[in-house]
């Protein structure tokens, strides 16, 4: 059993505990507040810019002379993956989630005899996949001195990926990223980048005709690449406001658990001083009485 000294030492680490734990939801409270906002402003834009996208491809007459980086290579051998995770743990099941999702994808694709390649960001995610997939690993990001996600960094991915789609390294590309709902529910995903996906069109927008100029393929050859940057950017914003929701939400939890921990080792250390009294006025009596 605890002696008194060692119960009384750990009600005070586990009530400095529960402060960090506090001061922690609060600061994720704070921060998540603007990366909520930054998210949902984010999300029309995204979609706009692939309706328009959309929209210039299906004016183009001749199929074949399409940019690469809209319909692909033509091959479904070489896939690479985009895994974004944070930088930080303490935020639950945010980075789990994230490379549980992805980790069902590469079995699908090992599964299927296709060669897998993976870009992590973030530094957890390396973390958690080297493990298994160290060798289909080709290039870690991490952007732990950046304070908040901007578009700079989305760009410097984009950039890689297009550079690797050039030299003809891989032929289908797929982010997997946490979409933000609310502060308890973050939903993995995964959206095929390159080539561009059509079945998340909205319908309503492609049905409007539209006149451009100049010709479509200029257009498309200039706006692809931004396009690619956008959605990883979309992906990072939707990243950040999950991460702030998730650690705010597991340092309630464990604030709250700190607490009941607390209560739970006082009426141990309370108990345990009784009986102490207790026995030492037995002591005293049973000496009293001898005398």
């Amino acid at each position: 059993m605890a002696s008194l000294d060692d119960l009384k030492k750990r009600i005070t680490s586990v009530k400095s505990t529960q402060k960090i734990t506090k001061a922690m939801k609060m600061v994720a409270a704070a921060k998540l507040k603007r990366a909520q906002e930054s998210a949902e402003k984010g999300r029309p834009y995204s979609e706009k810019m692939n309706n328009v996208i959309l929209n210039l491809s299906n004016g183009i007459s001749d199929k074949e002379t399409a940019p690469k980086l809209l319909s692909g290579t033509g091959k479904d051998k070489i896939h690479l993956c985009v895994v974004m995770t944070s930088d930080r743990g303490l935020c639950g099941g945010f980075n789990s989630n994230i490379i549980k999702k992805a980790k069902n994808y590469f079995g699908e694709i090992l599964k299927e005899g296709k060669v897998l390649k993976i870009i992590t960001v973030g530094s957890k995610g390396n973390d958690q996949l080297k493990r298994q997939y160290g060798n289909k690993i080709i290039e870690n990001i991490s952007f732990k001195n950046s304070k908040n996600a901007n578009y700079f960094d989305a760009e410097k991915v984009g950039r890689i990926i297009i550079e690797k789609f050039e030299k003809e390294e891989f032929d289908i590309c797929t982010i997997f990223y946490n979409q933000f709902k609310n502060v308890i529910t973050q939903i993995p995903q995964a959206q095929k980048i390159i080539p561009l996906n059509t079945e998340s069109a909205d319908e309503n927008e492609l049905e409007d005709s539209y006149e451009f100029e100049p010709d479509e393929d200029e257009i498309l050859n200039n706006l692809l690449p931004k396009n690619i940057s956008t959605q990883i950017f979309k992906a990072m914003l939707e990243n950040s406001a999950s991460e702030q929701g998730a650690r705010m939400s597991a340092m309630d939890n464990a604030t709250r658990n700190a607490g009941e921990m607390v209560d739970k080792l006082t009426i141990q250390y309370n108990r345990s001083r009784q009986a102490a009294i207790t026995k030492e006025l037995i002591e005293i009596i049973s000496g009293a009485e001898s005398l």
